[in-house]
């Protein structure tokens, strides 16, 4: 789950199929008990109808957790990446951040700051397409250091300077418009 819509989504399947719950968080459910397998076979059914699918397995839910905890810091915190990564999740989980970098990989096939960076330059492509920041305002939002060193990573990373992204965006946006 990414987005306010999709814990809504899994929090009404919970109410419609009677299962108590405590809370829905981004990549987690706090269940008042345990399920039974019908419970369970019919959660599973729901929610992979609407795109989810259960994560029982340790190692892929603690990747889950720590996508999460990135997407949430990345679009919800502004300091977010002005912060220490390893910290922060090392904190949150309750692991060490070594042994946290080494499950990631494994199951994903890149590191954690690799996943990061890509969540960064998404997030990026979006501020840069509401055009109500500045790329200055983006860079220290964004934890680089200056707004070349932004427009550095972000051309190694999608081939575009953030001018020609942006550029790009309006050509494609102003064409949509014209029909």
């Amino acid at each position: 789950m990414v987005c306010p819509r999709c814990i809504t989504a899994v929090g009404e399947i919970l109410t419609h199929r009677r299962i108590p719950f405590l809370s829905v968080k981004l990549g987690e459910i706090a269940l008042e008990r345990p399920l039974t397998s019908e419970e369970f076979i019919s959660l599973q059914f729901e929610l992979k109808k609407v795109g989810f699918e259960i994560i029982a397995e340790k190692n892929e839910r603690l990747v889950s957790q720590i996508k999460s905890i990135i997407i949430t810091g990345i679009y919800e915190d502004k300091d977010f990446s002005n912060k220490n990564l390893s910290v922060i999740l090392s904190e949150s989980l309750h692991y060490d951040y070594s042994h946290l970098s080494s499950i990631f990989s494994k199951v994903e096939g890149k590191s954690i700051q690799n996943f990061q960076q890509d969540i960064k330059i998404e997030r990026i492509k979006e501020l840069l397409e509401y055009e109500e920041l500045s790329i200055s305002e983006i860079a220290r939002d964004m934890g680089y250091g200056s707004a070349a060193y932004l427009s550095t990573q972000f051309k190694k990373n999608t081939g575009l300077s953030p001018s020609q992204y942006k550029l790009q965006h309006l050509i494609k946006r102003n064409t949509i418009e014209g029909f």
